[in-house]
């Protein structure tokens, strides 16, 4: 019996040092700083929540469900990740992502599509998908895995919409449901979860999560930005895992990636 407890000892510590490292560092935060936090690990009871079900612009973390419903229909044999796509002149949207590059009539396969949206943020690609899939069936979808809040209302760069009001909006902890499915293979199927997953561990954006982690950290995650808010939701992928989702607004952008890496970082070494 004293064995057992001993070695529960440094688990239980985790569980009790992480939410106050966590409110400790968010004290300390300058006032306009807003956060958005949802930890919870993977193989203990540990979670920290910090105003996770308010409603934030998503930027580009709203891909992630596009991503579970791109391989739901992959799965009822609605959609070929290897038939290709011939890109037109339309379709090339601003912001984010290399396809825009691309000359016209240019011939990528769908799963090319699919990982570019993830890995490179492609906003060109993200908007190929979308009209593919169709915006309601990516709504319907969050709805029935059990997402009350987070909605895609418009498509990437669509500037008017969003002066209209129509974000896409997402929560820290709706973010965290989705991702704790694909670890758990509880989407599609277990082999297009593995996908899914190793997509997400290729992101290209090295500002957020990773900034003060070292180079060998496996992170299955994406990010998000715009200019009033940044983000990042992912799976650490660490000795005990976790998972992790993050929204910062009202400061600069270099100041909310800061904070970001920061709450990585301490969530990192405590689940080291």
């Amino acid at each position: 019996m004293k064995l057992l407890l001993l070695l529960l000892l440094p688990v239980l510590a985790s569980a009790q040092l992480l939410p106050e490292k966590l409110s400790g560092y968010l004290r300390k935060l300058p006032a306009q700083a807003r956060v958005n936090v949802a930890f919870e690990s993977l193989t203990d009871h540990t979670t920290f929540v910090h105003l996770p079900d308010e409603l934030v612009p998503s930027a580009s973390v709203i891909k992630i469900p596009i991503l579970i419903e791109t391989m739901e229909r992959v799965k009822a044999g609605k959609f070929d990740l290897d038939q290709i796509h011939v890109l037109q002149a339309s379709e090339k949207t601003g912001g984010s992502g290399v396809l825009q590059t691309y000359p016209d009539q240019s011939k990528i396969t769908n799963r090319e599509v699919l990982t570019l949206m993830m890995t490179r943020s492609d906003n060109s690609a993200t908007n190929i998908l979308i009209r593919e899939l169709g915006m309601e069936n990516i709504n319907q979808r969050m709805r029935t895995l059990g997402l009350t809040q987070s909605r895609l209302n418009r498509m990437m760069m669509d500037t008017l919409a969003a002066k209209q009001g129509r974000e896409n909006r997402v929560t820290a902890s709706e973010m965290n449901i989705l991702l704790k499915k694909i670890y758990r293979n509880e989407v599609a199927t277990p082999a297009l979860c593995e996908q899914m997953i190793d997509i997400l561990k290729r992101n290209t954006d090295q500002t957020t999560f990773r900034l003060f982690l070292p180079k060998s950290a496996v992170i299955a995650h994406k990010t998000g930005e715009l200019s009033y808010v940044r983000g990042d939701a992912g799976i650490f992928y660490v000795t005990k895992p976790f998972l992790l989702t993050v929204f910062v607004q009202g400061t600069t952008t270099p100041e909310a990636e800061k904070i970001i890496g920061e709450i990585a970082e301490i969530c990192y070494n405590q689940f080291l």
